[in-house]
């Protein structure tokens, strides 16, 4: 019973956070050149490696006061930069602060979506959309949470954010997302 009161507690305030967030964004646009297939992306276990790392770095320097349900940031997407699977410090900053909100709230378990923009064929944009929920999932492993409670699912391009065929919509659309089960 406490369990769920709690779960609803978070999704009330997720979704109150969420709808704050949205209205307030910072609005980022990449400009970037290339082709649809890189090394980095192909061989992404060596960038997990690094982001590994700096997770346990992150972790270690970052406040060790507990975070209150008021500062939930699962809300918020983790973006990516075009044709990449790797996580920038901006979005490493923020998983940290989710894997310490996941720390505390450890009956909580989450689906990490991973999303593309338009541009690629689809079996392309699916497996680099894995590849991105996959690398979300090992940098809040490396921070102790644990990997039965971190479930991955690729959409693709098909669920996009903003349907506008620009760098600004693509920049959206080049994302992890959090659900909370």
């Amino acid at each position: 019973m406490q369990n769920n009161l709690r779960i609803m507690l978070a999704a009330l305030l997720v979704s109150l956070l969420l709808v704050l967030t949205v209205s307030c964004q910072k609005k980022t646009v990449a400009v970037e050149s290339g082709s649809n297939s890189t090394a980095q992306d192909a061989g992404y276990d060596t960038s997990t490696a690094d982001q590994s790392n700096v997770a346990e770095k992150t972790l270690e320097s970052s406040n060790a006061n507990a975070m209150g349900d008021s500062e939930i940031v699962l809300q918020e997407n983790i973006f990516f930069e075009f044709d990449r699977a790797t996580l920038t410090p901006e979005a490493r900053e923020m998983l940290t602060k989710n894997g310490k909100w996941l720390r505390i709230n450890a009956d909580v378990a989450i689906t990490i979506e991973g999303h593309c923009d338009e541009r690629g064929t689809n079996g392309y944009n699916l497996a680099l959309g894995d590849r991105r929920a996959e690398n979300v999932k090992t940098f809040l492993v490396d921070l102790g949470i644990g990997r039965t409670r971190l479930t991955t699912l690729s959409y693709g391009e098909e669920q996009p954010l903003d349907r506008g065929h620009d760098e600004s919509a693509w920049a959206k659309n080049r994302r992890a997302h959090f659900l909370i089960r």
